[in-house]
C-alpha cells in the first residue's frame, strides 16, 4: 500500500521547499523595505489556515492578511504572534477581541467606523478605500466626514493604515484603469496625511499588482495566490513567466476498491456513462463532499499508478469511480488528484478547466477544510 502513514483515506501534502521558493521568487520584485504579508484567509487558499502559517513564517514573511476576525482568532490561539490584517468586515461586538488579541481590522464603511470610534480602548486598525472596485471602502467625497470622526475620538490613536484594492492589476497590457485607481488612493493618503496621519502603513497591491509594477507596491504587498504557486492569471503567467511559481499542493486519495464491469453496463447514479467496453473500475474515497466537483462527472482524471484514469459516471457524494482498465492497482494504493506520478501531472487549473471553466481560486478554497494537509 501506498497511503500515507497515518492511514487516512484522503489527504493533502504542503510542499515546504515549494513554499520557500514561492516567497523567494515575489521577493525579487519588492523592494528591500517593502514588508511581504502573506493571504491566508478562506483556510489560505483551501491550503491549510494551520499549516501554512508556520511554514511561511520559516521563509520569512512578515504578516498575515484573514477574511475574517474568527480566523484571527484562531491563529492566534495556535500561538501565532506575527501582525494579523482582517480584510473583511467585523461586526462591532467582536471589536474587543481584536484589541485583546493585538489583531488589526479594516474599517470600510460608516456604521461600523462609528461604532469603533465609541470605544474606549478601541483596536488597531486600517481604512479601506474603494478607489473604482465597488466592493469594500470609503469613497473620497467621505473623507471629510471620516476624519471629522476619527480627530473626536480615541480611534484616531488607533488608525494604522490605508488601503484599497485593484480590480484588474492582472491587465498588463491596459493599466490605465489601475492607474485611475492608484491616483485615487494617493488622494486619499494626501488627505489623510494632511489631516496628521502622516505615517500610515500604505498598501493596494496584491499579487498581480506586486508583479506588474513597482509603483503599486508602497509600504506592504498582500501575496496570496502567488505563495501557493498559482498566477492570477494564464496571461500574466505567459507575460512574467521569471516569477517562475511553483504550485505547493497535491492532494490524494486511496484506491478503495477494485472491480470489472461488462461492456454495456452502466456506472454510478442515473445510469448517464454506459461502458463501451468490458472495463476495470476503481472505486476511490472521495467526492463532491470532499471538494471533487461534481461538473468533473464523466470527465475529469485522476493518475493512478502514473497513469491517468478517467472519471465514470456521476460523482457521488462521497466516492467516485475511474477506469483503471489497463493499469495495474491494487486495493490501498495512492490515486493522485491533483498532483504528480511520475510523469504524469495533474494541475488545479486543469481540473477547473474540466468543470465547465470554473476558476481554479474557486476550486481550491473548496477543498474541505477537514481533510488533513500535511507539511511534506
Amino acid at each position: 500500500m501506498q497511503t500515507y502513514a497515518k492511514d487516512v483515506r484522503t489527504w493533502i501534502e504542503i510542499e515546504k521547499s515549494a513554499v520557500f521558493h514561492n516567497v523567494a521568487a515575489m521577493r525579487k520584485f519588492l523592494s528591500p523595505k517593502t514588508q511581504f504579508f502573506a493571504v491566508v484567509k478562506s483556510n489560505a487558499y483551501g491550503h491549510g489556515i494551520f499549516a501554512m502559517p508556520p511554514v511561511l513564517l520559516e521563509a520569512k514573511v512578515d504578516g498575515f492578511c484573514v477574511d475574517s476576525i474568527i480566523e484571527a482568532v484562531a491563529m492566534r490561539e495556535r500561538g501565532l504572534t506575527a501582525p494579523i490584517l482582517v480584510l473583511g468586515v467585523t461586526l462591532p461586538p467582536l471589536y474587543p477581541l481584536a484589541e485583546k488579541h493585538g489583531i488589526t481590522l479594516t474599517m470600510s464603511s460608516r456604521a461600523p467606523l462609528a461604532a469603533l470610534a465609541k470605544l474606549k480602548n478601541p483596536p488597531q486598525f486600517h481604512l479601506k478605500i474603494d478607489t473604482g472596485m465597488h466592493r469594500q471602502g470609503f469613497y473620497l467625497d467621505e473623507f471629510p466626514g471620516v476624519i471629522k470622526m476619527l480627530k473626536k475620538s480615541a480611534a484616531g490613536k488607533t488608525l494604522t493604515g490605508a488601503y484599497t484594492h485593484f480590480a484588474s492589476a492582472k491587465d498588463i497590457n491596459y493599466p490605465t484603469y489601475t492607474d485611475m485607481q492608484v491616483a485615487a488612493f494617493d488622494q486619499a493618503l494626501a488627505m489623510l496625511h494632511d489631516a496628521g496621519w502622516k505615517k500610515l502603513t500604505r498598501h493596494a497591491a496584491a499579487t498581480a499588482g506586486a508583479l506588474v509594477s513597482k509603483k503599486y507596491h508602497y509600504d506592504l504587498v498582500r501575496v496570496g495566490i502567488g505563495i501557493y504557486g498559482l498566477y492570477p492569471s494564464k496571461e500574466l503567467r505567459m507575460q512574467i513567466p521569471e516569477a517562475d511559481f511553483r504550485p505547493i499542493l497535491s492532494w490524494h486519495t486511496i484506491v478503495g476498491e477494485v472491480k470489472t464491469a461488462k461492456k454495456g453496463d452502466y456506472v454510478g447514479y442515473d445510469l448517464v456513462e454506459r461502458l463501451r467496453r468490458d472495463s476495470t473500475i476503481a472505486v476511490l474515497p472521495v467526492g463532491y463532499w470532499h471538494g471533487f466537483p461534481r461538473a468533473l462527472s464523466g470527465v475529469g482524471e485522476v493518475l493512478v499508478n502514473g497513469k491517468r484514469a478517467k472519471v465514470l459516471g456521476r460523482v457521488s457524494m462521497d466516492m467516485i469511480a475511474v477506469d483503471v482498465t489497463g493499469i495495474s492497482c491494487h486495493f490501498g494504493d495512492k490515486a493522485t488528484l491533483i498532483g504528480r506520478q511520475g510523469k504524469e501531472e495533474i494541475t488545479a487549473e486543469e481540473c477547473a478547466a474540466a468543470a465547465g471553466g470554473a476558476s481554479y481560486y474557486e476550486y481550491l478554497t473548496r477543498l474541505n477544510p477537514l481533510i488533513e494537509r500535511v507539511v511534506v
